[in-house]
């Protein structure tokens, strides 16, 4: 009898124990939450991260906000940071509201994708748009794998193999456009925003003129007048005007109107599905757009 009981009490110290270290290795593997700035780094992440166990993704701005040029955080957004071990961003000024993020969530890991890449001047500063051209991407990508890996060293190899076969998909597409653009080398674009001159150099094409001179504003009177002037006085140039999906058209249209230009839409990939493939998507179209502007 006393050996029945020795027996039982064994067993009730086996299960307690037992309870006491399943909680412990859940504790351990709690979720690790990973938030991203805007939708092009988001797209890189979904493609980082998936199916990694135990890692959660959240896109911190609607998906439809765009470039993130004097962007102000609501409640929600902070509410998204709330809890989360990393904010995955752009970087290279794209991002106005770090140092905000920074002083009130001073535990957040803040992952810049752009960290020692050689960043495009427009004007007085750094170009952000690094992702547009697909070159840059396949470098943001590799940062953030490399980072992930750093945050999550327990699941390296998920990291490493996500991040090789998407920059590899990355560099094939790279491959597939300069194939088929390169006849079209040194061609001159009329662009919205600044939102190409990684594009432009990664196809060697030459941007002429930016209608918007000051990011998230509309183009004034004057902007327009000088735009449509430096058409008319360089006699069009072989010159392709392009607007983009995220902004009104109007002012394309006036220059269009002014000049004889048609306007074709280029996309820099800044809104869009909420897909693994987002980008090769956007890419591809651009592609023909580019193909169809430059044949007429």
């Amino acid at each position: 009898m006393n050996g029945y009981k020795r027996f039982v009490t064994g067993v009730v110290l086996l299960s307690v124990f037992t309870g006491v270290f399943a909680r412990g290795a859940c504790a351990a593997q709690k979720e690790i939450k990973v938030v991203a700035s805007f939708y092009p780094v988001y797209i890189m992440a979904r493609n980082v991260i998936k199916d990694v166990p135990g890692v959660s993704l959240e896109n911190l701005t609607p998906p439809f906000t765009g470039c993130l040029h004097d962007y102000a955080l609501t409640a929600a957004d902070m509410k998204k940071l709330a809890g989360a071990q990393a904010l995955i961003v752009n970087g290279a000024g794209m991002e106005s509201f770090l140092e905000e993020v920074a002083a009130r969530h001073p535990g957040l890991r803040i992952i810049g994708v752009s960290e020692g890449i050689s960043l495009i001047k427009s004007g007085d500063e750094a170009n952000p748009h690094i992702w547009v051209g697909i070159s840059g991407a396949v470098k943001q990508v590799k940062n953030l794998g490399a980072a992930m890996q750093s945050l999550d060293p327990a699941h390296k190899e998920f990291y490493a193999q996500n991040t090789a076969d998407y920059a590899a998909k990355l560099d094939s597409l790279r491959k597939q456009m300069h194939a088929q653009l390169s006849s079209y080398k040194g061609r001159k674009i009329i662009t919205f925003h600044e939102a190409f001159p990684y594009f432009a150099e990664e196809f060697g094409l030459e941007i002429a003129a930016v209608v918007e001179r000051e990011p998230g504003s509309e183009p004034s009177a004057k902007e327009l007048a000088e735009t449509i002037d430096l058409i008319k006085n360089s006699g069009g140039d072989g010159c392709v005007l392009f607007s983009e999906p995220q902004y009104p058209s109007s002012a394309a249209e006036t220059i269009a109107a002014e000049t004889g230009l048609k306007v074709y839409v280029l996309d820099p990939a800044v809104s869009g599905p909420d897909e693994d493939g987002a980008y090769f998507k956007i890419m591809e179209k651009n592609l023909e757009v580019l193909k169809n502007a430059f044949r007429k």
